[in-house]
């Protein structure tokens, strides 16, 4: 019966990320990232309940990356194609209820190019990763390239951004097409790069042994509280960046 019980946190998964994707075909980009959040912690959790019950399985193995191909993988690229149409059409809905500021819609009809559906290029790219790592043997205590959860966070964070933060200036940012479509490859890029990042499993509670990890939670920790959603960003640059850095000590030892 246990065995059963990783596989079942898995389709939780898969459930949210199928409402994810409603609500970001819908536009509805923060209730959108809203059940990607979910479903991530779904994704950390069925591999936590697997190790706390030590029950491993090739089928959960695959079952897990096929939940996060749509929860970290289709999502986070039709979360793009609506920020590139944004960005094409300029078509925001200002209005305003009860003096709070409606989020930003635009309509699909109106897209004039072809530019928004470069933005499924994250999902090819995550599709393409989540592949390669099903059958490397080489990244059960690190990642070799972003992984697909933390690229969907990097993404999803942009739509939260405009809708929660109301600064022009990074509202310029976020909606400039060269901006995004840069986005979109260096996205693409980091999935599949040969990057070794570092994995948040703990195989003890010794800050010795995990020097790294907690200091990558205090500072992701301290980073949300002072600059909320505009902190994942950060996180994600901060991430690449110690890992990197780390390696490199590493070798130098």
């Amino acid at each position: 019966m246990k065995q059963h019980i990783p596989n079942a946190i898995t389709m939780l998964n898969v459930f949210s990320g199928c409402v994810a994707t409603v609500f970001a075909v819908l536009n509805q980009l923060e209730l959108a990232a809203l059940f990607v959040f979910i479903g991530i912690i779904f994704d950390f959790l069925d591999g936590l309940a697997a190790r706390l019950l030590n029950v491993h399985s090739d089928l959960g193995v695959q079952l897990d990356s096929l939940a996060d191909m749509i929860t970290s993988g289709l999502v986070p690229g039709i979360v793009m194609f609506q920020l590139l149409g944004m960005s094409q059409t300029g078509g925001w809905n200002m209005g305003l209820a009860s003096g709070v500021t409606e989020t930003m819609r635009w309509s699909a009809a109106k897209i004039p190019t072809l530019l928004p559906f470069f933005g499924f290029l994250i999902t090819m790219a995550s599709g393409y990763r989540l592949a390669k790592f099903n059958i490397d043997e080489n990244q059960a205590t690190s990642f070799i390239g972003l992984p697909t959860p933390a690229n969907a966070l990097l993404i999803l964070s942009l739509p939260l951004i405009l809708f929660f933060h109301h600064n022009d200036y990074m509202n310029s940012i976020i909606l400039n097409p060269w901006f995004l479509v840069g986005l979109t490859l260096l996205s693409s890029f980091l999935l599949n790069s040969k990057i070794e990042l570092f994995a948040l499993k703990f195989k003890n509670w010794s800050f010795k042994d995990n020097a790294l990890r907690y200091i990558f939670i205090i500072v992701s920790l301290a980073l949300l509280l002072t600059l909320k959603f505009l902190a994942v960003p950060a996180i994600i640059v901060f991430y690449v960046l110690s890992s990197i850095v780390t390696k490199a000590s590493d070798k130098t030892l």
